[in-house]
């Protein structure tokens, strides 16, 4: 007879009952060729003495297996292993015993992702976090959502949310979209032009996708927003660096690659870039525009943060002008509501919109239409508008709060510049303060913050990170600062 009692452990501390243990067991053993199709097994009274456990625990394993065809009953033979099952050849005990169901490694070759770097340096619990530069959940309008989600979900319409519907989104909030875009950003579009999304990074991806092919050339800042360059080597595509200065990317190095061969993808954040918080003059908006339309190469324009702006009314984006069909405009609502409300949209030619919609639909069969629908209420009654005003008017103020801060206590070790909008500032370290060291410092003091590494990913390091001030009080972003003035 198998040594049943090594073969099969009964843990007791498990949520699941000690039957379910005992059949999964066996099943494992049978699975495993230990024992074969036609061999029997004990008794109940049997296994239940072997393994020390009730006769009735092992007649509920029996009857599990039974149920699920894995064993049968013999008149005069009593129970034995199915005899339909396939024969397997049988491992060694001792690998049986050890081996889980998931091995470390996969038996077969797959694609590498490559690193992804590590945004934050976690150490124990932390109370303070300085973030890339997310929205306050504290203040988003959540109640409102829920109650327009509540009344939809219980209306007599519901049934229609359960289909797919249709795949650029339903038609209600790209509406409220195209009205919102036009009287904030100048966008001459209509709902057709609209894809909706999971966010900003899943428009981004979608759009790649369609561009590039493997080998092609994709024009980033130097330095970029890292996500952005992992979608597009992702996509096998080089990525050529193109400096950045206070006017934002260096319009007349992308005109000297542009003479000597048309580039594949340009990607470019002109309002807010991440990570710098610069934003594109106005005078190479105009140069670049010109050679759009000169050279007609693909853009993708990732419109970052650009609801948050506190001095004036901000530049229209590039895809407000005459581009002759060559900018994708990328934006988000995640930043206006909170990061865990993933809803993004893509503004482009209806030809583009098309195939970006079927794509999104082999990625995400569907998104949260009854949410949609609910923001799409949120836009129709004004209460997203009203938020938003609020939130400029709010974060305006922690801006203002951080930099005087900085200025006041960390002058001597920090530079930035006070960004025109946005929800971070960029904040470059003297090098005598190397942020990794800094980070585990203030991990150990309860603030969780970056080692500046995800900013230099594949590039020099600037000991810089983005310090967000949005999702941060007055007196919580006093906090922050009094312990990175200790650390330093």
């Amino acid at each position: 007879m198998l040594p049943f009692q090594t073969l099969l452990t009964i843990n007791k501390d498990s949520a699941a009952p000690v039957y379910q243990q005992i059949a999964n067991g066996l099943v494992g053993l049978i699975r495993d060729g230990v024992i074969k199709p036609g061999a029997g097994l004990p008794g109940s009274r049997e296994l239940a003495l072997i393994l020390q456990v009730h006769r009735k625990t092992i007649v509920a394993a029996y009857q599990e297996l039974f149920t699920q065809d894995w064993i049968e009953t013999i008149p005069r033979k009593g129970v034995i292993v199915s005899q339909k099952l396939p024969e397997i050849k049988p491992r060694s005990f001792k690998a049986v015993a050890k081996i889980p169901a998931y091995a470390g490694n996969t038996g077969f070759p797959f694609q590498q992702v490559g690193p992804y770097p590590a945004t934050m340096v976690r150490s124990g619990e932390h109370r303070l976090m300085i973030n890339d530069g997310f929205p306050d959940h504290r203040i988003a309008p959540i109640d409102m959502l829920m109650r327009e989600y509540r009344s939809l979900f219980h209306s007599p319409g519901i049934k229609r949310y359960a289909a797919y519907g249709s795949m650029s989104g339903p038609l209600s909030l790209r509406t409220e979209l195209t009205g919102f875009l036009s009287e904030t950003r100048g966008l001459n579009i209509g709902a057709q032009n609209i894809l909706l999304t999971h966010g900003a990074q899943m428009s981004i991806y979608i759009a790649a996708r369609l561009i590039l092919k493997p080998g092609a050339t994709v024009l980033v800042g130097d330095p970029n927003y890292f996500m952005a360059d992992m979608i597009f080597q992702q996509c096998g595509a080089k990525l050529q660096r193109i400096p950045l200065d206070e006017q934002g990317m260096d319009v007349d190095a992308i005109a000297a690659i542009c003479k000597r061969k048309k580039p594949d993808l340009l990607y470019i954040i002109p309002h807010h870039h991440h990570p710098t918080t610069v934003t594109l003059s106005a005078e190479r908006r105009m140069k670049l525009l010109e050679l759009i339309r000169q050279y007609r190469f693909p853009v993708i324009e990732d419109d970052y943060d650009y609801d948050f702006h506190y001095g004036g009314s901000p530049i229209l984006p590039l895809a407000s002008a005459d581009h002759d069909g060559n900018v994708i405009y990328i934006g988000s609502l995640t930043k206006s509501l909170a990061t865990f409300m993933r809803v993004g949209y893509m503004v482009a030619p209806e030809n583009f919109i098309q195939e970006a919609a079927v794509l999104r639909r082999i990625i995400d069969i569907r998104s949260d239409n009854v949410l949609e629908e609910a923001l799409a209420t949120l836009f129709r009654n004004g209460d997203m508008q009203r938020h938003l005003k609020k939130s400029v008017k709010l974060y305006h103020e922690r801006r203002d709060h951080l930099c005087n801060l900085l200025d006041q206590e960390l002058k001597h070790v920090v530079k930035f510049h006070k960004p025109a909008g946005g929800m971070a500032v960029w904040a470059q370290f003297d090098k005598k303060y190397p942020l990794p060291a800094i980070a585990a410092k203030a991990a150990a003091n309860g603030l969780l913050m970056s080692d500046g590494a995800s900013y230099s990913f594949h590039t020099h390091n600037y000991n810089a990170l983005r310090m967000g001030f949005a999702s941060l009080n007055e007196k919580e972003l006093s906090e922050v600062v009094e312990i990175l003035k200790k650390l330093v």
